[in-house]
């Protein structure tokens, strides 16, 4: 019983971890910038082969579902990646726009030379795009060999696993560059780091099923294991960049306080 309770909270954790990045993106308005592009993409990939793997695998229908909740929560937030790529691309070329005008202006009264008129508004064209890495509950029907369509699942899922762990690394080095994680939001992953933790102890804990011995029922669940703990270790460490960039920031505020003149000169 207390598997079933892990299995279903990891799934609300991870169906509500998107939620905190959405709002975070829309307060900043900086997501193209904070977010690492192959983070989502990567994450995107994850969640499709964890969809297409657990239909395969004949995982709960419950698995199912939410996978593909998963996916449309993925592409959700590439639109709004892709949105604020664009808005912020459209907001440096009008600044652009307005100093040539202002440039055209001054020419026009100085030398009384007739200038061609501003030309359109270039259309920008997004170069971004995203993922959300997230694991479902397995569950297996008296497995003791896997059928042609379990390998093609179980492959697909442990590609799945691959994506969600490469799928890190791009966002840990965007924070790394940038000494930020302004833009990102901490809930985003410590929902994450909550979900991936219950789904793992909710495997750990279930009983395998009759004639199914425990080596057979780590099998099936392998990829999935190690796509969860994985994860669960590299989030912790982006988790600990939050903190890391918030002591700095705070750092340099405090520095650049102590060396302010008390009278101006």
């Amino acid at each position: 019983m207390a598997s079933v309770y892990l299995g279903l909270l990891s799934i609300l954790c991870f169906m509500v971890s998107s939620l905190p990045q959405y709002y975070s993106s829309c307060k900043s308005g900086n997501m193209d910038r904070a977010i690492s592009i192959w983070f989502l993409l990567l994450w995107l990939a994850g969640d499709s082969c964890n969809l297409v793997g657990s239909f395969l695998a004949n995982q709960l229908p419950l698995q199912t579902y939410t996978a593909v909740y998963y996916v449309f929560a993925d592409l959700l937030m590439l639109g709004m990646y892709l949105y604020y790529k664009m808005w912020n691309r459209m907001l440096e070329n009008r600044r652009v726009l307005h100093m040539v005008g202002v440039v055209c202006v001054l020419g026009f009264t100085t030398s009384l030379v007739h200038l061609p008129g501003l030309g359109h508004l270039p259309e920008v064209v997004p170069s971004g795009f995203r993922g959300r890495a997230l694991l479902s509950l397995s569950d297996v029907n008296h497995i003791k060999t896997f059928s042609s369509r379990e390998i093609i699942g179980f492959s697909i899922g442990s590609v799945s696993s691959v994506l969600y762990l490469f799928s890190r690394l791009p966002q840990m080095y965007t924070n790394f560059k940038r000494k930020s994680t302004e833009g990102v939001s901490f809930f985003l992953f410590a929902l994450v780091i909550l979900g991936n933790t219950t789904y793992g102890l909710s495997v750990l804990l279930k009983n395998p099923d009759d004639g199914q011995g425990e080596k057979s029922y780590m099998i099936h669940h392998l990829p999935w294991l190690i796509g969860s703990l994985g994860t669960l270790s590299l989030d912790l460490f982006i988790s600990l960049q939050f903190f890391m960039y918030r002591k700095a920031k705070w750092g340099v505020v405090v520095s650049h306080g102590e060396t302010t003149p008390l009278i101006g000169s």
